[in-house]
């Protein structure tokens, strides 16, 4: 059994990117609920946090390179650090099987739908626990699937219940066929039939879903730019190599003046804000010349000591700066920063000073137009997408998945762009140090792409969008809602059972 709990959980990360073989995101989650059914919470907490240790040990080993390559931590040290990451994400993971096990799964509704429902709610506790990881959520395998009509309605918490549910309503079909229902019993076809058609309105609902304009559309199409510097880690902050990095921005700018839009990595500019001014304006300038816009990453240094925020600023047509509201622990602060700092070199990171900024925050502006900013990590928080989305005609994140170096990790990062624009029905531009750069359609599929560790400069058109989809109206409350109230149905035949064997002693 725990072989098999592992096995399944090992097996969820390659029906998310780059290996795209999205029917094991079902059938992992699938096997994880056979294992819990009518489990002890014990056995519950027991499989699925092996099952958590094969996802999260297969989905974000990546984390070891951060750690090892560019937090110069020794080997076997980063190894161990990998392992408690690993196995903390495990814990967070099982605790909401408790649930299942112990009270959701003692009936077919509860194994069908209740299953689903846990799934959906520890996913959305990752999304907020502790600053949140929310990495390697199933409805990700489904940008390019028939589900994928279902994200503008309910996000990707919304597809993973989806895709989910139709994998276990699958499996009592399958079942209930390989019983020989004896037809009859009118109660078991009806069940049957129903579950027949939950399934065909999983997959033939999204199919028709697909494509939906839902009242959002183009008031205005512009030519944009990326630039992807390429720049190495080792010699991204030193002052030896700043002309090196300056002079490359501005040669693979230079063809791309006649564009509206031009859009720099993360910290493009190696220089702290408030020293860079003769470059800012610099460029600036020439952007206004060219009747154009630059938007780039860059540390802002605020007038309190040690105080710097992750920022993204507009330069000629384009005005604005904002402020990154969700950090990432260790690579831009340290949590128990007291107690951890100065015991390894890890743990001293030269980024890991920043500030979270203020969740009330202005966002970019281009021309009459508006932007909605992400960096880096926010653009994996579906809620924080959407909520700026709304005032905007374009999303653009900036990123730099060098700590990564040739893993998984950017591809999945890049997938999560991808559900963003499908979310939201709008055109994602995603510019990075070191790849993966490109433009996302609001459907969610891939304009153009660059090619990763090359220096190089894409161009492509997008269009400004206004409208909202329902999942900008309503976000998460719908799947929420409904997660925790079949939650909450599936447990009333237990209850009823256990008040059924009480024995009343007479007086």
């Amino acid at each position: 059994m725990c072989a098999l709990a592992l096995v399944a959980g090992i097996i969820v990360p390659f029906s998310l990117a780059p290996y795209n073989i999205w029917l094991l995101g079902i059938i992992g989650p699938c096997t994880l609920a056979i294992l819990l059914r009518n489990k002890s919470g014990k056995q519950s907490i027991l499989y699925s946090f092996i099952f958590g240790l094969g996802l999260y040990g297969a989905g974000v080993y990546w984390v070891y390179g951060a750690i090892h390559d560019f937090g110069y931590t020794a080997a076997p040290l980063a190894v161990v650090m990998t392992v408690l990451f690993v196995t903390f994400l495990a814990i967070v993971f099982a605790l909401p099987f408790y649930i299942y096990g112990r009270f959701v799964s003692t009936t077919v509704l509860g194994y069908a739908f209740g299953f689903a429902a846990i799934w959906c709610l520890g996913e959305w506790t990752r999304t907020w626990f502790l600053t949140g990881f929310p990495w390697l959520f199933v409805g990700y395998a489904h940008v390019n699937t028939w589900l994928a009509g279902w994200a503008p309605l309910f996000g990707v918490l919304g597809v993973s219940f989806i895709a989910i549910a139709s994998g276990t309503v699958a499996t009592v079909i399958i079942v209930d066929c390989l019983r020989f229902i004896n037809p009859q019993k009118s109660a078991q076809m009806i069940r049957l039939f129903i579950f027949l058609l939950l399934f065909i309105g999983c997959w033939g609902g999204g199919y028709a879903l697909y494509g939906n304009s839902w009242k959002t559309h183009p008031e205005k199409t512009i030519s944009a730019a990326i630039v992807q510097p390429n720049i190495p880690l080792e010699v991204k902050w030193n002052p030896l190599y700043r002309g090196f990095t300056l002079d490359i921005l501005r040669e693979h700018t230079e063809p791309h003046w006649n564009k509206d839009l031009i859009v720099w990595p993360e910290a493009a500019v190696p220089i702290m804000y408030n020293e860079a001014g003769d470059f800012l304006d610099e460029i600036s300038d020439l952007a206004s010349e060219h009747n154009s816009a630059v938007i780039t990453g860059i540390l802002y240094d605020d007038e309190k000591p040690r105080t710097y925020y992750n920022a993204i600023t507009g330069l000629g047509n384009a005005s604005g700066l904002y402020f990154k509201k969700r950090l990432v622990p260790f690579g831009e602060y340290v949590p128990l920063e007291n107690l951890l700092r100065g015991l390894i070199r890890f743990f001293d990171l030269p980024n890991s000073i920043i500030q979270a900024g203020p969740w009330e925050q202005e966002i970019l502006q281009l021309g009459d137009y508006k932007i909605s900013p992400s960096i880096c990590y926010e653009i994996v928080y579906p809620d924080l997408v959407s909520d700026m989305a709304k005032d905007a005609q374009l999303l653009i994140t900036i990123s730099n998945d060098a700590w990564f170096g040739d893993s998984i990790g950017p591809k999945q990062h890049f997938q999560m762009a991808q559900m963003r624009a499908l979310e939201n029905h709008r055109y994602v531009i995603r510019s990075t140090n070191t790849g993966i750069s490109g433009f996302i359609d609001p459907l969610g599929q891939v304009s153009l792409l660059g090619k990763q560790f090359n220096r190089e400069s894409i161009s492509h058109s997008v269009g400004l969008i206004s409208g909202y989809t329902p999942y900008m109206w309503w976000g998460n409350f719908p799947v929420l809602f409904f997660a925790f109230s079949i939650s909450i149905l599936s447990c009333f035949p237990l209850v009823l059972r256990q008040q059924r064997s009480v024995v009343h002693l007479p007086d």
